[in-house]
């Protein structure tokens, strides 16, 4: 598995966890939906910047939201 892909193992299993939905996830960082889902899939890159500011919507650490093991 790439490592693109397990960063959005990681966004999909942080969202989930607040219980939140993939639309509400995409108006919260200004994505579409479909980005959104891409970005869970491995399937769409992000800025740097995005990363950091999805970090701080999901609340978690950056660490955490990198972390592939």
């Amino acid at each position: 598995m790439s490592r693109l892909e397990l960063l959005g193992r990681n966004i999909k299993k942080y969202r989930e966890q607040k219980g939140w939905s993939q639309a509400l996830l995409a108006e919260k960082i200004d994505f579409s939906v479909e980005n959104i889902c891409r970005i869970e899939r491995g399937k769409r890159y992000m800025s740097l910047r995005k990363l950091f500011e999805l970090a701080d919507i999901l609340e978690v650490d950056f660490c955490d939201l990198t972390n592939f093991k």
